[in-house]
């Protein structure tokens, strides 16, 4: 997990997709398995730096890792969040169109649909892409 300025997030985020990455082993046990034995899911997750799970200000943390059965703990040196339960307004970019696509669903999809951000936004990464695809999550309402 880190911390650190918004706009500087292209800087500070990637450096902790390498760590997690490179010690994947650590968690690999604890990771939520779909019904083929994969891995369930792969998140980005956001969380103001209260952990609040509310949006980001000037500030955030960012966590990566994977999605684990509820009753796991995190091992020394990990971090586990319980993401509260959102309705999310969900859609598809990659690295090069993240920018544009986060700009769309702030300025046009979101208010024309009569919604206003609620939470958190997250990343959802499917394992089982394998063409750079990943979900935005925007909450949308509590549940």
């Amino acid at each position: 997990m880190g911390q650190g300025a918004a706009i500087e997030g292209p800087m500070w985020i990637p450096p902790l997709w390498q760590e997690a990455n490179s010690n994947f082993a650590e968690i690999s046990n604890f990771a939520k398995l779909d019904t083929e034995g994969n891995i369930a899911g792969i998140w980005g997750a956001m969380s103001d730096v209260d952990e609040n799970f509310e949006r980001w200000k000037e500030e955030g943390k960012y966590l990566a890792g994977c999605e684990v059965a509820d009753e796991a703990r995190a091992p020394i040196g990990w971090t586990k969040w319980t993401i509260p339960a959102f309705k999310y307004a969900v859609i598809k970019c990659t690295q090069d169109s993240y920018q544009e696509i986060f700009k769309y669903m702030i300025d046009a999809y979101l208010p024309e649909n009569n919604f206003a951000i609620v939470g958190a936004i997250q990343e959802f990464y499917n394992p089982k892409d394998d063409n750079g695809e990943l979900s935005l999550y925007f909450p949308v309402d509590k549940i």
